[in-house]
């Protein structure tokens, strides 16, 4: 039995989960009613690089923000809008109302919405979910699938493999710092295909088993928590780029299998 599902009970577990998805659902309605909308405006969050925030973003979290105070009002909630809010439960909700806004606001599909909840000892389960492909991804608390289109299917990392025959993905190709843009072009030019700019679709996919690896660095908590519970649950492995736990963000490295973690961990620190 996997250690999340054995420090909680059913009944909770069930209640968990059923709260994610209603999450879920109220985000998907809130992100589509201004998706492709041509007149939408995004402020930005930073002065010496754009990073926008949209009316969507602000209303996705409120209406997750809303259900959480209707089912589950002792939890805490940590969300990238509208901050932390405390709880007694110890339980915290990590809400990303709309990770790749600058996606979004380009129409693109590669956006998505991710829902996460946590205990001391780390993520319990996660969602990924694309309202507008309409695909949902979940993990945890014995659950790794996926429903989407084509019906539903179970989330599984790819087999090892050499990095020369891996499929390797990261937001931006500059990565974070020159140090750190210097590091991943250790790793990146071994790779069988290197591809940009899908933000958390790309950690689905590693669970999904379509990808090996993404390397990422800048992260927030709210950016990595849900992932790292749907890769997990698929047999894959997130960390930092030493190898330690990476539930807070900052250099992620996700991976398919510990073969290829390995590989690419020891390529990234020279």
């Amino acid at each position: 039995m996997r250690e999340d599902v054995a420090r909680v009970s059913s009944a909770l577990a069930a209640d968990l989960v059923a709260t994610a998805h209603e999450l879920a659902d109220v985000a998907r309605v809130a992100t589509l009613s201004y998706f492709r909308s041509r007149d939408l405006a995004a402020d930005t969050k930073e002065t010496r690089r754009f990073d926008p925030v949209t009316a969507a973003d602000r209303l996705s979290e409120e209406r997750m923000r809303a259900v959480l105070a209707r089912r589950r009002p002792d939890d805490a909630i940590l969300g990238e809008e509208f901050g932390t809010q405390t709880g007694t439960s110890g339980l915290t909700w990590v809400l990303d109302p709309i990770d790749g806004t600058r996606g979004y606001l380009s129409g693109t599909p590669t956006w998505g919405v991710l829902i996460s909840v946590r205990e001391e000892k780390g993520v319990l389960y996660g969602i990924i979910d694309q309202p507008y492909i309409g695909e949902r991804f979940e993990g945890g608390l014995g659950i790794a699938r996926m429903r989407g289109p084509q019906g539903d299917s179970p989330l599984a990392t790819r087999s090892p493999r050499p990095l020369t025959d891996a499929i390797l993905f990261s937001t931006f190709p500059e990565v974070g710092t020159p140090a750190e843009g210097a590091a991943f072009r250790r790793v990146a030019p071994l790779a069988k295909l290197v591809r940009y700019g899908t933000d958390c679709y790309a950690y689905a996919l590693i669970a999904a088993g379509q990808i090996d690896l993404v390397i990422e660095a800048g992260l927030q908590a709210y950016d990595v928590q849900a992932p790292i519970a749907l890769i997990e649950a698929a047999g894959g492995i997130v960390t930092d780029w030493q190898g330690r736990p990476a539930l807070d963000g900052g250099q992620i490295l996700a991976a398919a299998n510990r073969e290829i973690h390995a590989e690419a961990l020891a390529l990234l620190n020279g």
